[in-house]
């Protein structure tokens, strides 16, 4: 079975969530165009949709969403739970990140995989910044600018 993909619109522009009823597979980013699939969405896709709408309106802080398994180094997912203990509102530098994984030297690593997250928003990689300032973002510096502002950042 296809996963089903239900686009939602932001001020940013259409995020993508992709899955089924059980779970999620991927969120694409508003420059990653997917086709939005027809008919009705399964359980969890409409779900995220919904979740997706209420962070956009600043009114949901946590997702409560299962996400499906992706193919992953140790080191990877283990930034990406340090990624999930950010609280919304907070940033951390990819220094922070590395140093929190026991990898205080892989600044650079935690980049890559943070580039390589299926899920941005929900494991929320635009909450790690540089130590000089925004850094980088696969959505784009307005977009990491845009979901920083949501949660009350101002770099």
């Amino acid at each position: 079975m296809n996963d089903f993909v239900l686009n939602v619109a932001t001020p940013v522009g259409p995020f993508g969530v992709a899955g089924t009823d059980d779970t999620l597979t991927a969120i694409f980013l508003p420059h990653e165009r997917h086709r939005a699939s027809t008919g009705s969405a399964p359980q969890m896709v409409a779900r995220a949709g919904t979740q997706f709408a209420e962070y956009f309106t600043g009114t949901r802080r946590h997702f409560e969403l299962q996400l499906g398994d992706v193919d992953a180094t140790d080191f990877q997912r283990d930034v990406w739970r340090a990624l999930e203990a950010i609280p919304y509102g907070e940033v951390r530098s990819y220094a922070e990140v590395a140093e929190s994984v026991g990898r205080p030297r892989a600044s650079r690593a935690v980049g890559n995989a943070n580039h390589v997250n299926r899920f941005p928003v929900v494991i929320p990689c635009h909450r790690v910044v540089a130590a000089s300032g925004l850094g980088g973002y696969g959505g784009g510096e307005d977009v990491k600018r845009f979901l920083l502002g949501i949660e009350g950042v101002r770099l």
